[in-house]
């Protein structure tokens, strides 16, 4: 019998384990950030929306217009996730998955190691322990968030022919579903204002810079200090009584102001429906290491849950040396 939503009984049990794909990737996506495509198109556009800006940003002259265009455009974020294949380096990485009493019932620690040869990557796992029930019996993860980290961070066989090209990397053409998906949610993480056409029942409510959306929220433009490197930080919050009504709880992003690489960028993301319900902070730190920039430091707490599909509350940390 079909439900009075237009959806068939076989129908809204595909959406849902689809919804429980996309919200375990959303626990680790920001690795592979997309390419903002769906930003360039539209960076002719006037913001004509007040925003707030601080006094030594008024006195410089600050062209508010120019600055939005270069934040809606930027890959810088995106070519630092992709130069990190192409170097050796040293992780250490740390998850926990709490239980309903914030107890830790399971872990994982480890220290890691990427190595680079013959233009291939591959992971060398130099210490690991494992606590709680990280696995299932038969040597599975038991966690999604577990699983797509493995998948992402590791490589147990080798990874080759990468590039750190920007460029057409969001091509989606003969890409199966699971991959759609993944760029899908992305756009949330690296290409923030940008709609999510594919995550049912979220509409246009992660388009934060459209009619509609930005309305409800609050854009702030500062000039301080960050790492020893003068920057720019863009903040945008939700207006009061929009704090349930939109994706973004907190975006903050520091742009260094020479060349306006992004140095760090903090995320909050929440939303609730019948189906599915994401509590998600993110903090991504960036460094300068000769003429590129690379991820450093990436922490995740994410609470999230999918109708049919049990809870997930997981934490972790990644710490990075090249």
């Amino acid at each position: 019998m079909a439900l009075q939503t237009g959806f068939s009984l076989s129908l809204l049990k595909k959406q849902l384990s689809k919804i429980s794909v996309y919200f375990s990737i959303l626990a680790i996506i920001f690795l592979f950030p997309p390419d903002c495509y769906a930003q360039l198109q539209d960076t002719a556009s006037v913001f004509k929306l007040p925003i707030s800006l601080d006094t030594f940003t008024v006195k410089s002259g600050f062209d508010v217009d120019a600055f939005i265009r270069r934040v809606r455009s930027d890959t810088t974020f995106y070519k630092a996730f992709k130069s990190m294949h192409l170097v050796p380096y040293t992780a250490v990485n740390s998850m926990s998955v709490f239980g309903k009493r914030e107890n830790v019932i399971a872990s994982m620690n480890s220290k890691t190691q990427q190595l680079r040869a013959n233009g291939c990557r591959t992971t060398k796992v130099l210490d690991q322990k494992i606590t709680g029930d990280f696995f299932k019996e038969n040597g599975q993860y038991n966690y999604y968030t577990a699983e797509l980290f493995d998948y992402l961070f590791f490589a147990s066989e080798p990874v080759c022919n990468e590039t750190d090209v920007v460029a057409g990397s969001m091509d989606v053409k003969g890409r199966g579903q699971n991959e759609k998906s993944k760029d899908e949610l992305k756009q949330l993480i690296f290409n923030p204002g940008s709609k999510v056409s594919g995550v049912p029942l979220m509409g246009d409510r992660a388009s934060i810079f459209e009619a509609g959306e930005a309305e409800k929220y609050n854009f702030k433009i500062e000039e301080r200090e960050y790492d020893g490197q003068d920057c720019y930080v863009f903040s945008i919050t939700p207006k009061p009584g929009y704090q349930h009504l939109v994706i973004y709880d907190n975006l903050t992003t520091w742009f260094r102001r020479s060349d306006y690489s992004i140095l760090a960028r903090d995320y909050s993301l929440s939303y609730h429906t019948f189906v599915y319900d994401f509590d998600v902070q993110m903090k991504v730190r960036t460094k300068q290491i000769g003429d590129r920039l690379f991820p450093t430091s990436i922490s995740y707490d994410g609470n999230w849950h999918v109708l049919t599909k049990k809870r997930e509350r997981v934490k972790f940390n990644v710490e990075i040396t090249y």
